[in-house]
């Protein structure tokens, strides 16, 4: 563990929602993103990183460094009539931060791991604030999901205006300008950006050649807005900041969100505390597929194990703890980054459950060149530094698989060919080791994510109560 005596790190996550890894300018995107670019470039660029495949396991592995099928959020999101969310055996990281001395910890935009129950809440979860939404796929302008606003300071009702990336980012800003005499703190920054439903600023549009003149790409009546009907997590049908095209209101909203952080970067370093300051950055999962965004030449979608699901773009800065500057393609991805933290933080106690993830910054430190490790993907996948295994009956329909593949992923990203007949021994080594990993039951009953649909009426404003 890092020396007790030395001044501990500000630390700030921040967690796009379906960015895909086609989707920034350093990753050879139209989209402009100069602020995650220069990000990348002063910090340690991490090349292969993995994350679930869908948005609720990535942001629980985040928050407690385990794989989230130990606790039953693995096969698909936390739906809104889902009376369910993380068990309050499992030990997050703000409440571990609270032992470390961080008092200040704030969660700023969307949660998604339960809002039916006073138990399932941030501030349940040792943060100190929060600022943003329980569910997800709220309309970026009016904050509502299923007819009800869902905006929140602390578990009031707020009734803030404005683009929705545009608050989350002000208020990241004002919580580093009033925490920073008080450091450390903490920071989780989860924007629902650009995640459907798509809807962007008429300012952004205009930087893609919006034209006032030609049709939206949809023009129908808002769910998320105006109904109180028992939508699912598609299929939401916004009425404004709709561009001409798909593609165009994503590249809107990719912008939009570089811009907020490029804000907050600003922040720190305004204050003079960005040295200090552990930025992390990573999507929860892929882009989808037809949601105009893009894996680039990688396999797949959200909600596959496919690089393009699992693969996503993150980086690490922490000027005053390693230097950036470079690329690392070590295996590494979201269970990690608790574990990590602990470390940066000064945490001597042990996990209330062992982790999954592993401290990865011996690495970033360069005191070891590589680490040699099994990282489960979930539905029957594995990946190491050189190899990647995808089980043809993993339980996850999207794959469509007739037989296991195995991939020599470190020389083939895209998963062009299977390799298992020639290497017998390290697919028979990764399918017992994938096979131990999907044998994991939670010890909580899980609801079929439709239960409760039918009868659903979201809350008044999303106001929980026992």
């Amino acid at each position: 563990m890092i020396a007790q005596n030395r001044q501990k790190p500000n630390i700030i996550i921040i967690v796009a929602d379906d960015l895909g890894w086609g989707d920034l300018g350093y990753h050879g995107s139209e989209i402009k993103t100069p602020n995650i670019d220069q990000l990348a470039k002063d910090g340690v660029n991490l090349n292969r990183y993995y994350s679930a495949p869908i948005c609720s396991p990535t942001r629980a592995g985040i928050l407690t460094g385990r794989f989230p099928n130990r606790f039953g959020i693995r096969q698909t999101v936390i739906r809104p009539w889902n009376v369910f969310g993380i068990d309050s055996s499992e030990q997050c990281i703000p409440q571990v931060l609270a032992e470390a001395g961080y008092k200040n910890r704030a969660i700023i935009g969307k949660w998604h791991l339960g809002m039916l129950k006073p138990e399932y809440l941030p501030l349940h979860k040792g943060f100190t604030h929060f600022y943003g939404f329980y569910t997800g796929e709220i309309d970026y302008f009016t904050h509502k999901r299923s007819g009800e606003l869902d905006w929140h300071n602390d578990e009031q009702t707020s009734y803030d205006k404005g683009y929705s990336t545009d608050l989350i980012t002000d208020e990241a800003v004002r919580c580093i300008k009033n925490y920073q005499s008080q450091s450390p703190f903490f920071l989780y920054i989860a924007y629902n950006a650009p995640h459907e439903p798509l809807q962007a600023k008429m300012e952004d549009l205009l930087l893609y050649g919006y034209d006032k003149n030609k049709p939206a790409y949809i023009s129908v009546p808002s769910i998320a807005s105006t109904s109180n009907t028992n939508d699912d997590e598609s299929g939401l049908t916004p009425t404004e900041g709709l561009g001409n095209t798909k593609r165009q209101t994503y590249a809107a909203m990719v912008t939009c969100m570089d811009r907020g952080i490029g804000k907050i970067l600003k922040a720190l370093k305004e204050l003079k505390i960005d040295k200090n300051t552990v930025v992390i950055f990573q999507s929860d999962n892929g882009a989808a597929e037809d949601k105009g965004g893009s894996n680039g030449q990688l396999r797949g979608y959200k909600v596959q194990e496919w690089e393009g699901g699992v693969r996503t773009p993150a980086i690490i800065k922490w000027p005053a703890g390693f230097k950036g500057g470079w690329v690392s393609d070590q295996v590494m991805g979201y269970v990690d980054l608790m574990p990590t933290i602990c470390e940066i933080a000064g945490v001597t106690t042990a996990p209330k459950n062992p982790f999954d993830g592993i401290n990865l910054l011996p690495l970033l430190q360069k005191k070891v060149a590589s680490i040699d490790r099994n990282f489960y993907l979930g539905y029957g996948s594995i990946v190491t530094n050189q190899w990647k295994l995808v089980k043809a009956k993993g339980g996850n329909s999207k794959m469509l698989l007739s037989e296991d593949m195995l991939f020599d992923i470190a020389n083939d990203p895209n998963e062009t060919r299977t390799v298992k007949k020639e290497n017998d021994r390290i697919y028979d080594s990764l399918r017992n080791a994938v096979e131990k990993y999907d044998t994991i039951k939670s010890k909580i009953p899980v609801p079929p994510s439709g239960k409760g649909r039918k009868e659903f009426t979201a809350p008044k404003e999303w106001k929980v109560k026992n």
